[in-house]
């Protein structure tokens, strides 16, 4: 279809969705629109990983050395997250538009200047972490066997347990209310309008129980979503429905 074709098709189905009295949502819910791709955080001359490596040093005392984050939920996982949504998320410290408090001695201008939020940023997005562990041949088993390296190993895994829930409902309520933005697939969207970079986290491979820790923040207000209006509809949830949400997120990499 031709730009202009489009256009008239677009102005036509608005106004029959106008005329019922449908509203935006009602119409794009779970629809994901593609924007242009943003440039990289960082440009890969200006990206120092040994100079990473020692910043994440500090941060591997709460979010793991691999950025794996803690299953209860008291530190998410950094891994594999877009670079822009870290980047941001750390300005917002700074800034303290997001208030964390493990986070206030690290997250300042002294410790924390802004070409290290794009290198320690570009760097945790570029870890892979496994699904599973490699496994043990059999002339590795005896005397010589680490244990130990073999449990340090195994913390890295990204392996999100089933949470407790209705996996179909959940799967329901999550591509009416949260796939418009987060993508149906749950792993988050980036795009670029203009000059602004415009990126949503991936929701799927994140802890169960952080993911709860975000949304109860969002109803009381402790945290600003993106979408500001949203906080409603957090707080038009259910405990049951966000248990069932929960569920259909942390089987998505079964």
């Amino acid at each position: 279809m031709k730009l202009g074709e489009q256009g008239r098709f677009a102005a036509d189905r608005h106004r029959r969705a106008l005329r019922a009295g449908a509203t935006c949502i009602d119409c794009h819910q779970g629809i994901s629109h593609h924007l242009p791709s943003p440039p990289p955080l960082l440009a890969e001359k200006d990206y120092d990983p040994e100079e990473a490596e020692d910043i994440m040093e500090v941060c591997a005392g709460c979010h793991g050395d691999k950025g794996q984050g803690a299953p209860d939920g008291e530190y998410p996982r950094l891994a594999g997250l877009n670079a822009h949504y870290i980047a941001r998320q750390l300005r917002h410290f700074k800034s303290h538009e997001r208030i964390n408090i493990p986070m206030i001695p690290y997250a300042n201008e002294r410790e924390l200047p802004e070409p290290d939020v794009r290198t320690i940023a570009t760097y945790l997005s570029r870890i892979e972490l496994p699904t599973k562990l490699e496994p043990i041949e059999e002339n590795e088993i005896g005397e010589g066997f680490d244990a130990l390296a073999r449990l340090e190993a195994s913390k890295a895994v990204l392996n999100i347990p089933r949470y407790p829930g209705n996996v179909e409902a959940g799967g329901r309520l999550y591509r009416k209310e949260c796939a418009g933005c987060h993508g149906l697939d749950g792993r988050g969207r980036v795009g670029r309008i203009g000059d602004r970079v415009w990126v949503v986290p991936t929701l799927v491979g994140q802890h169960s129980n952080y993911l709860l820790r975000q949304i109860r923040k969002f109803r009381k207000g402790e945290r600003r979503h993106d979408r500001p209006e949203d906080a409603a509809i957090f707080r038009r949830f259910s405990d049951a429905e966000i248990g069932d949400l929960l569920a259909w997120l942390s089987v998505q990499d079964d």
